[in-house]
């Protein structure tokens, strides 16, 4: 198989971990006799320091030709006074509404030897945790107008939260779809006790789940979804709610899993191009240091020759390498408990490497 993967190393941490997430893919070609043609792209903060822009075109352009894009992670407080335009994650933001990428899956896993690190203890996490978190990305306040204005009474700052009937199904559809394939048990998280996007919201699920009514379905509001995730988490299966609803759940679920250096996303749409990513920021305070956890990089890389490739039983075979090592014992500072192997990020990247 030949494929072109550009890779997106960007700010902080994200170089690090995606240099280890490169060697795998690296050893992976190079056992199954597969061609993965990298190519590299600025976006991010770093980006911007070069070239004036968080997301230049050329980089654009080389996402838009590839077969996937793998990326580490974009911004940080060096960049926190620039413009909106000029900001990292604005480009991020571009670069998922360019190529179409309205739904984001963040697959939330505790791995049997880490369940000493989950910060929820005894019945909480007793029936394991296995959900995916589906979350629109496209839509709602994120993409919405914004306006700071002086007025008589001072500053007055506005975000408009705005869905269409269109960006609420096509959600839903994949939702529906994905729980389809798993436990058959859908929960779609909204406010609409308030918000009018959010009784939208609802009246659209309502009528996707008369189609696909061998689903269970409930709604939840988003105030007691975020309690019922640490009362309780092992009740989810998928999990589907709007852009900023979805960003704050799926960081939340991810300290389930004893650290969110250990969960990968996959961002897709309509096209054959989907983005993988750790859910991870780009952690400046620890950049340059050896401290990263690689391994959400590496689970994305598994991720995407899973989903964009069809490559399962490599995708497999890397899951069972991180698996192994975490069963021996071996920890980055973010996994790690006293009496543990602790290691930094290059010699994590290398033990999942070497038992590939």
């Amino acid at each position: 198989m030949t494929k072109e993967i550009v890779l997106i190393r960007g700010d902080g941490i994200g170089p690090e971990v995606i240099e280890q997430a490169k060697n795998i893919l690296d050893i992976t070609a190079a056992s199954y006799g597969h061609c993965f043609r990298i190519k590299e792209a600025a976006v991010g903060g770093c980006a911007v320091d070069e070239y004036g822009e968080p997301l230049p075109e050329d980089s654009l352009t080389a996402c838009m030709k590839a077969d996937a894009v793998l990326l580490g992670a974009v911004g940080g407080s060096k960049w926190n006074d620039a413009a909106r335009d000029k900001r990292p994650e604005s480009g991020l933001l571009k670069l998922r509404k360019a190529m179409a990428l309205y739904c984001n899956m963040r697959p939330v896993r505790l791995e049997p030897h880490l369940r000493g690190m989950s910060p929820l203890k005894g019945s909480a996490i007793g029936g394991g945790v296995d959900m995916v978190i589906v979350r629109e990305l496209t839509g709602g306040l994120y993409f919405g107008r914004h306006e700071t204005v002086r007025t008589t009474n001072g500053i007055e700052a506005k975000d408009e939260l705005t869905y269409t009937e269109h960006e609420i199904r096509r959600i839903g559809e994949k939702a529906f779809e994905m729980a389809m394939t798993r436990r058959k048990k859908l929960t779609s998280v909204d406010k609409a006790n308030v918000l009018d996007s959010s009784k939208l919201w609802r009246k659209i699920m309502h009528e996707l789940a008369e189609k696909y009514h061998q689903v269970e379905y409930e709604d939840m509001y988003v105030d007691n979804a975020a309690m019922q995730l640490m009362r309780a988490p092992s009740q989810f299966d998928v999990i589907v709610t709007e852009n900023m609803f979805g960003d704050i759940l799926s960081d939340e679920a991810g300290m389930i899993s004893g650290s969110i250096g250990m969960l990968p996303s996959m961002s897709f749409g309509e096209g054959r191009r989907s983005l993988y990513e750790p859910a991870h920021g780009s952690a400046p305070d620890i950049a340059g240091k050896d401290m990263a956890n690689p391994l959400a990089a590496i689970f994305s890389a598994a991720l995407m020759l899973r989903c964009s490739f069809g490559l399962e039983e490599e995708a497999a075979n890397i899951e069972r390498a991180v698996s192994e090592v975490i069963a021996e014992g071996y920890r980055t500072p973010d996994i790690c408990r006293p009496g543990e192997k602790r290691v930094g990020c290059c010699e994590m990247g290398a033990l999942v490497a070497r038992r590939l």
